[in-house]
């Protein structure tokens, strides 16, 4: 993703991730995409619920979250949502 997202030429609006990933998490993707794009929004996704994410320290309150498994509605509602948020 981070090398895309220094390929890419145009803006990226959107980064979607899961909160765990293999060899790191969705937060520390995150911050070094946002190295590249600073105004990118975020939108994280996972098996666990928010609370159990939070606890943990994996992300902060007040994140967009999105729990698996989604509807295609649910998807397009939190992506909306990430995407108007300031």
């Amino acid at each position: 993703a981070v090398e895309e997202a220094v390929k890419h030429r145009g803006r990226l609006s959107l980064l979607l991730t899961d909160v765990m990933l293999p060899d790191s998490n969705g937060r520390e993707l995150a911050e070094k995409i946002r190295q590249i794009q600073p105004d990118v929004r975020c939108l994280f996704m996972s098996g666990y619920p928010a609370d159990i994410v939070t606890q943990n320290g994996m992300l902060q309150n007040g994140i967009h979250f999105l729990q698996k498994p989604f509807a295609m509605a649910e998807l397009a509602a939190k992506v909306r949502a990430a995407l108007n948020s300031s």
